[in-house]
């Protein structure tokens, strides 16, 4: 327990190039992991943490790392802060892709953490990955920091980066600090708690010094101090009656409350630094020791356990002595076997255990655990409730449960929330040699990443590939080529297109079937129904499934199959043979026979009347929209505009950042974006950079939608 109440896991998340990874590397050089600090791009080894040697050519993170470090506080000597936790403190981090083709990353990341730092440019402040990352953030419900990096910048603000936090992401922000010194001469912050100015010698910055705040400063550093009383004293009815009544807080009230308004997600405390030029980080390293929870204090996770009655919300509670329950949350395959990073949520889990695989029912022997540092690990013997460690050898797949005691096999952690992979292109290799090889890769590649999918095309027998966007399955190639020696041909990338229905339509169908002997015989009446936003259980909801039936008149023995026979048909629609989305069933009534009725009759029955209620529905073709963003010079505004109009795109609003460059907000059809990256650099020069994510489905207008049938129906005859 007193070592769980010196663990923080946490993560580190960020739109890219926004210092995710150079900061990482601080934090792991002034606790002492290593010795020498590498830059992200070029020269040296390359970051700690990006040990792909794509990481290091492109200068980004790829895939999600793990290390632990301990953090000694401030002084080095192990000090404890007066609530009695040492600041000897252990910290979990994960460092995760910026990139939104990575996301998943992210996702999978955020689901097992306690805490997080939002890293945000402090030039740039809020941009489109940030609202991504912190919609993430608030799904699974994440205490964290924000963190304003690169002061150092021309154009830093980070007043204006805490105004986009309240503004743009609905942040209670509150300023801890002050920079001293703007931009070059940027020189270190001002504590506001303390009033003590922070400065950071050294090579490195590793010398903290401490002094008073510098006189020029005190008026304005007391404004602000007065300013987060004012925010964070709300946090405790008693510290904050006694402010209102003249008293002011003590230090460790004010961090008292300033914990206490980040465990409940109702509080953003707002750091400052610059990572590349080492300042500010180590402040930024005892605010994660102080503020963000333990897993003793962060709320507790909840897992699903199967009852005769259905599913039951179970809490599992952080306790090494309790029966043993944790996720495996990211898998790699590595030259010795499987590498698979597990959470543990609650008891101990020793080497040479046998666990049970609450998905497979099979048990597995742990013969190996270690404790990760990026891509090289330490052995270890065991690990508790809180623990953030990897398996060695085990066979299984992202997401998986596993429990110390098959009694609780009925137990299951909630999954993540896995984007659906709108482009998808084929892939396919000469050489018949080469061919186990691209299985084998592919094979690999989607066991390890929920959003990179394989299948094989019904109609043209090629195989195909899907993700989330050119990069992401661009990444995946050259990997097949580096890791597994073949020479992959790829075809033109293809939209991902969907179908759906847009109106209101009653059903009624009736199988009947008699061939000798015992027959089939099933009737669903009901209505469909376009399914909204608002209806959805969950973002991901596709299909809904509504039992209202009364009386009996289809045995519930039957009613799973009907369900079923309804979803079938989602995976072809009547346009253009897209899977079909939005759609909530009714059922309202039917027939039955005592001899003839079974599963498969209702299930037929089921299933037909879907198909021809959605013909009947207005079924219509939707195409995938992304979220454009375009960083682009002044003077070249109005060609980046003009271009994505010529793309379909609707201008959603511009605005100019302190270096006076334009930051353009579009949503384009995907369709319209292929090759984009080379016409934006040509007509740039160079100088423009964007990011594109997955933004809804929208209805294709009428030629679009015209072009794609046709097009797919002469794809589909030429494969017959």
């Amino acid at each position: 327990m007193k070592l769980m109440a010196k663990t923080r896991n946490i993560g580190i998340s960020a739109h890219i190039d926004s210092g995710k990874t150079t900061l990482t590397e601080r934090i792991l050089y002034y606790c002492g992991e290593i010795h020498k600090i590498e830059d992200v791009r070029g020269g040296g080894d390359g970051a700690k943490m990006d040990h792909m040697e794509l990481e290091k050519e492109k200068g980004i993170t790829i895939t999600s790392a793990a290390t632990t470090v301990w953090w000694r506080g401030l002084e080095g000597k192990g000090t404890t802060f007066a609530s009695g936790v040492d600041k000897d403190t252990r910290v979990n981090i994960i460092d995760t892709p910026g990139h939104v083709d990575f996301t998943v990353e992210v996702e999978r990341s955020l689901r097992v953490l306690d805490g997080a730092i939002l890293v945000l440019c402090s030039v740039s402040g809020v941009q489109s990955q940030s609202i991504t990352v912190d919609r993430q953030m608030k799904r699974y419900r994440v205490p964290r920091l924000a963190f304003m990096n690169k002061m150092d910048r021309m154009g830093a603000d980070p007043i204006k980066g805490r105004d986009a936090l309240i503004e743009k992401l609905g942040h209670n922000a509150v300023l801890m600090q002050l920079p001293i010194g703007a931009e070059e001469n940027f020189q270190g912050v001002v504590d506001l708690i303390t009033r003590k100015a922070y400065y950071f010698d050294g090579d490195n910055g590793e010398k903290v010094r401490v002094e008073d705040c510098p006189a020029d400063m005190a008026d304005k550093v007391e404004e602000y101090r007065n300013t987060m009383i004012d925010a964070v004293a709300e946090f405790d009815d008693e510290i904050m009656e006694a402010y209102l009544e003249g008293n002011e807080p003590s230090e460790e009230d004010l961090h008292k409350c300033v914990k206490a308004g980040v465990n409940t997600l109702a509080l953003t405390p707002v750091f400052m630094g610059s990572a590349f030029k080492n300042k500010g980080v180590q402040p930024l390293l005892e605010a994660v020791a102080r503020y963000l929870p333990s897993p003793l204090e962060c709320e507790k996770p909840s897992a699903k356990k199967e009852t005769k009655e259905g599913e039951e919300n179970i809490t599992l509670e952080p306790d090494p002595t309790k029966n043993l329950v944790m996720m495996a949350f990211k898998i790699t395959d590595e030259q010795f076997g499987q590498l698979t990073y597990t959470r543990i949520y609650s008891g101990t889990l020793n080497k040479g255990d046998t666990v049970y695989n609450t998905r497979t029912k099979k048990k597995t022997r742990i013969g190996r655990i270690v404790r990760m540092m990026s891509n090289d690990r330490a052995n270890i013997d065991e690990a508790h409730a809180g623990d953030i460690i990897a398996l060695v050898g085990v066979d299984c797949a992202s997401g998986d449960t596993f429990v110390g005691n098959d009694a609780d096999l009925d137990i299951s952690c909630e999954g993540i929330h896995v984007p659906i992979p709108v482009i998808e292109l084929s892939i396919n290799v000469k050489d018949k040699a080469e061919q186990a090889k691209l299985s084998k890769g592919l094979q690999r590649f989607m066991k390890e990443d929920p959003t990179f999918h394989v299948f094989t095309d019904e109609e043209s027998g090629e195989t195909r590939i899907a993700g989330m966007g050119e990069l992401h399955l661009e990444i995946y190639v050259e990997r097949l080529r580096r890791e597994y020696g073949c020479n992959p041909e790829v075809g033109a990338p293809q939209v991902n297109y969907r179908e759906t229905i847009t109106s209101e339509t009653p059903f009624d169908y009736t199988h009947k079937k008699q061939t000798g002997g015992s027959g089939q015989f099933g009737q669903v009446v009901g209505t469909l129904k376009p399914l909204t936003d608002d209806n959805k259980d969950t973002e991901d909801d596709n299909f809904k499934f509504n039992n209202n039936i009364k009386g009996g008149s289809i045995p519930s023995e039957f009613i799973g199959a009907c369900e079923k026979g309804f979803e079938d048909v989602m995976d072809n629609g009547p346009l253009a043979a897209f899977p079909v989305i939005n759609c909530e069933v009714f059922l309202q009534d039917g027939k039955y026979h005592d001899v003839d009725s079974s599963d498969m009759a209702f299930r037929i029955a089921a299933r037909q009347a879907m198909r021809k209620a959605i013909k009947n529905a207005n079924p219509a073709l939707l195409e995938p929209l992304m979220k454009v963003e375009v960083t682009t010079p002044d003077e070249y505004q109005g060609g980046v505009i003009g271009d994505l109009s010529s793309r379909r795109g609707l201008i959603q609003g511009s605005e100019t950042d302190p270096n006076g460059e334009v930051i353009v907000n579009a949503e384009v059809p995907l369709s319209e974006m292929f090759g984009y990256s080379n016409d934006l650099r040509s007509a740039t020069a160079g100088k423009a950079s964007y990011t594109m994510e997955f933004s809804r489905y929208a209805e294709a207008p009428s030629n679009i939608a015209e072009a794609v049938m046709k097009e797919r129906a002469e794809k589909l005859k030429n494969d017959d």
